[in-house]
């Protein structure tokens, strides 16, 4: 299983990245939205993305929207892992096409869970 990172957070990254490869994914990470299009643009596929919501250059509402909008993307499922916690916006990016929604901060039971629900563990 591969999963791409998308946070500006470095820390963020390390621990998504660190509890993704002790449940046996491989990873990738980018700080951004665009710097995660660029990724899947080049070829590289993955299974899931986890994206932050407020990012520099490209925000994680803007990439689930570009990636939904590529039907070549439809199999990959995206989880939101972000501090926004409005309802609204829970409801904004399912809309759009993210798959699941974590708030910060975040454990990596419900990581787990919200992988078993989406049928990738």
């Amino acid at each position: 299983m591969r999963a791409l990172i998308v946070d500006d957070a470095r820390t963020i990254r390390m621990i998504l990245g660190k509890m993704l490869r002790e449940l046996g994914f491989e990873c990738e990470e980018a700080g951004d939205g665009q710097e995660a299009w660029e990724t899947l643009q080049k070829g590289s596929e993955f299974d899931i993305a986890l994206v932050d919501w407020n990012m520099p250059v490209m925000d994680g509402f803007a990439l689930v929207q570009t990636v939904r909008a590529d039907a070549s993307y439809n199999d990959m499922k995206i989880m939101m892992v972000t501090t926004e916690s409005e309802m609204a916006n829970v409801v904004k990016a399912i809309e759009a096409g993210a798959n699941e929604y974590v708030m910060k901060p975040f454990t990596k039971d419900v990581i787990l869970e919200k992988l078993k629900i989406l049928g990738i563990d």
